[in-house]
């Protein structure tokens, strides 16, 4: 996407004319850190984010270059990240606003979704939407059906089968997501949503309800074993797995064929075009039903 592009050259025109430093972590020193730019590619917003080690603060001038720049989405909003941590992730311990708001719109599958700068949401809008159709095809018809969405990020899928389900339970562990998945059911007249925090293990320990069927999208690694053993003793029929590791997903996969799953259905999503990763979503269903 050319906006990127072109927001990258001119913030590192306007570090060069500042004379701004870049971070050295051992020694502790300079103020450029990081730069993080979301653009929703339905909605067209953009929002911007530098980060920088604190006790800087960029002026109106640096707004003012940003906003005049010639771009094919709009600028929603501009903010400066302060970050003295010594990882070097992108972090951030102070939000400053320079203009704007701290999110952005995206719409998916005629659903809107509000998006911070550290929520996680899929970076390729086109692909997610691909996505999140196959996902709620596999899961099939779940009307009047009780779904648990475990790790849910900011609850996309569970807001996706939302208008066909009696109802959705979203589990993940990052609060802010929560929050987020949240705030974005409300926007989108859905009550019938539920999202809880914490540790996937621990949150199912405590609740009551049993699922109808069940949707998991793991982390990178995949689910820790006594997740997946507590994911398996419901014996729900259907259990749609979203992996974004293939060899995580061939990892889990005997636990489920011991169980009595068969792998009904697969398919592959390239939301990463010109790289090696790819998405997996896998149909797994009780083989005696």
């Amino acid at each position: 996407d050319e906006d990127y592009r072109r927001i990258l050259r001119a913030v590192l025109a306007y570090g060069r004319d500042q004379q701004l430093s870049y971070y050295h972590k051992k020694r502790k020193e300079g103020i450029l850190r990081h730069l993080l730019v979301r653009k929703g590619t339905f909605s067209g917003e953009i929002l911007i984010m530098l980060v920088t080690a604190s006790g800087w603060h960029p002026g109106e001038d640096f707004v003012r270059m940003l906003r005049t720049l010639e771009l094919t989405g709009q600028i929603v909003g501009i903010l400066q990240g302060e970050n003295d941590l010594p990882a070097d992730t992108v972090q951030c311990q102070k939000l400053n606003i320079l203009y704007g708001r701290d999110w952005l719109h995206e719409e998916l599958l005629g659903l809107k979704f509000r998006i911070s700068p550290f929520s996680f949401f899929q970076t390729n809008s086109a692909g997610a939407e691909v996505l999140y159709t196959i996902v709620r095809d596999f899961a099939g018809s779940v009307e009047g059906q009780r779904i648990f969405d475990l790790y849910s990020g900011t609850g996309t899928i569970a807001q996706v089968l939302a208008s066909s389900a009696r109802e959705v339970l979203g589990i993940e562990l990052v609060e802010e997501a929560v929050a987020a998945a949240r705030e974005n059911a409300a926007a989108n007249g859905l009550s019938n949503c539920r999202f809880l925090a914490g540790d996937v293990l621990k949150v199912l320990q405590s609740v009551e309800e049993l699922p109808d069927e069940i949707i998991m999208d793991p982390p990178r690694e995949g689910a820790v074993p006594k997740a997946l053993r507590a994911i398996l003793n419901y014996g729900v029929r259907n259990i749609v797995y979203v992996s974004c590791k293939p060899t995580s997903l061939a990892r889990d996969l005997p636990a489920f064929l011991e169980a009595g799953y068969e792998a009904r259905r697969l398919a592959c999503v390239d939301m990463f075009p010109s790289t090696k990763n790819v998405e997996t979503i896998v149909l797994l269903q009780k083989a005696d039903q």
